[in-house]
């Protein structure tokens, strides 16, 4: 590969640091994030290739990486396409979130030191900046999921942050299909008194109103993505 594709692509899509096969992954992983590639969207590798400029292997490489993540689907003999993300997947995603979210807060509050205290309250502070403006929908979706991942990384479980990694993109995806304009003073709110429980030190509250959160974004979020399906909201048996 040549060194001015290379350079092209650093300057388009990634952070000098970050590997060629990083930054592909990222600059994928990001359209579908948020729709530039919707779900049926074709992966076509050398198209892909051509269009960032690169050779195939990190594009063949971001793919699997992003097959197992969930984001692509592949069948044989009709390729690879972005999975679908309706009622029936949001069901499943949102059976684990509210268990695995629930336990996060719940460490959280045992174990929150100062600094992750800090950054906990910064991302409140910015997502009610962000909240202000009706336009940034987008913008508010991907604070809201930053403030839920440091609940994670606050949990001081390492265990539970692995099995968390590969949900972050599919909650900042569901985000940013089911944010809408008007959203951010309630979920502040929600996000508001969560801060309080773990701050406090109290446990079981943070576990109660982390469940609560995620069962009432459950709610909203399958009611649009069954408008924009044309499918149910009940569970596939």
């Amino acid at each position: 590969m040549s060194s001015s594709r290379t350079a092209g692509l650093t300057a388009t899509i990634g952070a000098a640091h970050q590997s060629l096969r990083d930054q592909v992954y990222v600059e994928l992983r990001e359209r579908i994030i948020d729709g530039r590639y919707p779900s049926g969207h074709r992966v076509v590798e050398r198209e892909l290739a051509d269009e960032l400029g690169v050779s195939r292997i990190p594009v063949r490489e971001a793919i699997q990486r992003l097959e197992t993540e969930g984001f692509i689907a592949a069948q044989a003999r009709k390729g690879a396409f972005v999975a679908p993300l309706g009622p029936a997947e949001a069901a499943d995603f949102f059976d684990i979130r509210e268990h695995l979210e629930a336990l996060a807060a719940s460490l959280a509050a045992r174990r929150a030191d100062r600094e992750g205290l800090r950054t906990l309250e910064r991302l409140l502070e910015r997502a009610r900046r962000v909240a202000d403006s009706s336009r940034r929908t987008r913008e508010l979706g991907s604070v809201h999921a930053d403030f839920h991942q440091q609940i994670v990384v606050m949990s001081g479980n390492p265990l539970l942050k692995d099995l968390m990694a590969p949900l972050d993109g599919r909650l900042r995806r569901l985000f940013s299909l089911t944010s809408e304009p008007g959203d951010g003073p309630a979920m502040c709110g929600e996000h508001e008194l969560l801060y309080q429980a773990i701050s406090s030190g109290d446990a079981e509250a943070a576990e109660r109103i982390a469940r609560r959160h995620v069962a009432g974004t459950r709610e909203t979020a399958m009611q649009m993505l069954a408008a924009a399906t044309d499918e149910p909201t009940q569970r596939r048996p």
